[in-house]
């Protein structure tokens, strides 16, 4: 087979995956984690760092010894980061991976065409 014709097989299973349902399905989930996720992960940053800017009275109040209300903030932005990335985790491997095996498989199949 020549290359010209492998790309255009390609592109045809590519275009059948693009077209079906189920991809269509797996865009829509994603996008329905994912930009609430962002949001709010977004707007507690910002919230953070507003805090740090304009509430430097609240920020600086000490909470136990030497560690104050900012350095919690700041390290509850990693542990914000990384329980994000978990429900993540879990949401792909429940409703995304699915799909997205299936379109793998259906790829596949064009592809053998």
């Amino acid at each position: 087979m020549d290359e010209e014709m492998v790309r255009e097989r390609d592109a045809r299973a590519y275009e059948a995956v693009y077209e079906a349902a189920d991809f269509k399905e797996l865009k829509r989930r994603y996008k329905n984690f994912v930009v609430p996720w962002t949001i709010v992960f977004m707007a507690w940053y910002l919230a953070y760092v507003a805090c740090n800017n304009w509430a430097r009275d609240f920020m600086s109040h000490r909470v136990v010894g030497h560690i104050n209300v900012a350095l919690i903030f700041g390290l509850l932005q990693f542990v914000s980061t990384f329980v994000i990335a978990a429900i993540y985790g879990r949401f792909a491997n429940r409703k995304l991976d699915p799909l997205a095996h299936g379109l793998n498989a259906k790829y596949k199949r064009e592809r053998r065409r």
